[in-house]
C-alpha cells in the first residue's frame, strides 16, 4: 500500500513508496487501532455491580465497539483501493482508453480488441487479440497522437521521423504499428566487407573509429583477438548494448562473428548508417527487456549501456535499475559466454563500488578486471574494464 511519486524529466520516471498520502493513512490506521484497543480495554476491565441494566449496557458497548471496528476496516479497505487506483493512473495504466474522442482514428483502430478468427485459444483461454502498446505511452499521449495522425495507405508524413525516438526515450515502447508507407532514401550501398569502413555517414553522431579494439591506448583497452581467445573459439553471435555507430560489430564481422547492435537515433539516423555498413541495427532502449530468447548469446558487450539501462525506468544511477539490466544480460547470455564491460566510466568511487557489488553477486569468473584512470580537461575519471564468464547453474 502506498502512493506514487512521479518525476518526468528527460524521459525518466521514478516511483517511490511511502509518500505523504501513505504516511497519513498509516497514522490514521494507528490512531484508530489505539482508540479501538482503549475502548475494548475499558469495556472488559470495568466491572460495575452485576445487574440486568449493567449487563444490557455491557452487551451494547461491545456491539458499538464491533461496529466501530468494522467501520474502520471498511475505511481502510476503501483507502487502499483508492490509493491503488491513483497509482495506476499516475503510472499510465488504464488511461490509454480507445473511447477517448481526442485519440486519432488510426490509434483507436489499433487499440481495438479483435476476436480471434478461429475462436478462443484452448490453451491460454484468450478470446481476443490485444494490441501491444506500452502503458507509458499514456504519459506521452500528445506525441503519440502526432505519431498516429496520418492518412492510411499513403506515404507516411515527412515531419514525424523524430517522433519514434522521442516516444522510446520516454518509455513508450513498443510503439503501435501504422498503416502508412515508409519513405525510401537513395543511398549507394557497398558490398561486404568494403561497406564496413567505407560507408559515408550522413550524421556527425556516427563516428567511425578504425583503431579501437585493434590497437591499445591504455591498460583498460582490451583487444578483440585477446577476448575472442578467452572464449576458446566458441564466440559466434553476440549483442552490443547501446553500440551506436556499430564499430564493435564491424570489427567482429571481420572475424566472422555476428553482432546485433542496439542503437537509438538520438543524434541522427544512426540505425540507417549501421544498416548501410552491412550490420544489424536494433531500435531498442536498454531500459526495456531485451527481445531475445534465454541463453542464446556467446558474448554481450557494452560501454555506456549500464547507465543508459536505467534512463526511462527508475532513473540513471539507481542500483535497482542496474540490477534489472544485469539480470536481463545474464538471462540472454549462455553458460560459459562472456560479458565484456568495456571502458565503463565510474563517475565516483561509490558508483564503482555499487557496480562491482552487483556484478560480483552473479559469481562470474573474472577473466580480465582492470580499473584505471584517465584525465580529461576538468578532472580524472575512473574507468572499469572487465571480461567475465557466466557460470553454469542448476
Amino acid at each position: 500500500m502506498g502512493s506514487v511519486s512521479l518525476k518526468i524529466g528527460d524521459g525518466t520516471a521514478r516511483f517511490r513508496r511511502a509518500t505523504l498520502c501513505s504516511s497519513a493513512l498509516h497514522l490514521v490506521m494507528l490512531v484508530s487501532v489505539l482508540t479501538t484497543n482503549l475502548f475494548a480495554l475499558y469495556a472488559f476491565t470495568y466491572a460495575p455491580k452485576p445487574s440486568a441494566y449493567a449487563i444490557f449496557h455491557s452487551v451494547r458497548n461491545l456491539s458499538v465497539i464491533s461496529e466501530h471496528v468494522a467501520a474502520i476496516l471498511r475505511e481502510i479497505d476503501s483507502s487502499e483501493r483508492r490509493l491503488h487506483q491513483i497509482e495506476r493512473e499516475i503510472s499510465g495504466y488504464d488511461t490509454l482508453d480507445p473511447s477517448l474522442p481526442a485519440l486519432p482514428p488510426e490509434l483507436k483502430l489499433f487499440l481495438t480488441r479483435h476476436p480471434l478468427p478461429l475462436g478462443p485459444d484452448s490453451r491460454s483461454k484468450i478470446t481476443e487479440m490485444v494490441s501491444s502498446v506500452a502503458h507509458s505511452c499514456a504519459r506521452s499521449s500528445d506525441i503519440l497522437s502526432q505519431f498516429m495522425s496520418y492518412k492510411p495507405n499513403v506515404l507516411c508524413p515527412t515531419a514525424d521521423s523524430h517522433l519514434p525516438q522521442k516516444l522510446i526515450s520516454r518509455g513508450c515502447e513498443p510503439l503501435p504499428r501504422r498503416r502508412c508507407l515508409s519513405r525510401t532514401k537513395s543511398r549507394q550501398l557497398l558490398p561486404l566487407p568494403k561497406s564496413l569502413w567505407n560507408t559515408p555517414s550522413s550524421t556527425g553522431a556516427a563516428v567511425v573509429d578504425k583503431q579501437m579494439w585493434v590497437k591499445s591506448r591504455g591498460k583498460n583497452d582490451f583487444l578483440i583477438d585477446e577476448v575472442l581467445a578467452l572464449g576458446g573459439g566458441g564466440i559466434r553471435i553476440g549483442f552490443d548494448i547501446a553500440g551506436r555507430a556499430g564499430n564493435f560489430a564491424a570489427r567482429m564481422a571481420e572475424r566472422n562473428v555476428t553482432i546485433i547492435t542496439s542503437t537509438l537515433d538520438a543524434e541522427g539516423p544512426v540505425g540507417e548508417f549501421v544498416a548501410a555498413r552491412g550490420l544489424f541495427p536494433l531500435q531498442l532502449s536498454p531500459a526495456n527487456r531485451f527481445p531475445f530468447y534465454d541463453s542464446i548469446f556467446d558474448l554481450v558487450h557494452t560501454m555506456n549501456g549500464l547507465d543508459e539501462g536505467g534512463v526511462s525506468g527508475m532513473g540513471q544511477g539507481q542500483a535497482e535499475a542496474l540490477e534489472f539490466l544485469m539480470f536481463d544480460i545474464d538471462r540472454i547470455l549462455r553458460a560459459g559466454g562472456l560479458f565484456w564491460l568495456d571502458n565503463y566510466v565510474c563517475v565516483n568511487d561509490e558508483r564503482k563500488r555499487m557496480v562491482t557489488r552487483i556484478i560480483e553477486r552473479f559469481e562470474y569468473k573474472k577473466l580480465k578486471w582492470v580499473v584505471g584512470e584517465k584525465a580529461d580537461s576538468k578532472k580524472t575519471l575512473v574507468y572499469l574494464s572487465a571480461v567475465l564468464q557466466k557460470p553454469a547453474r542448476g
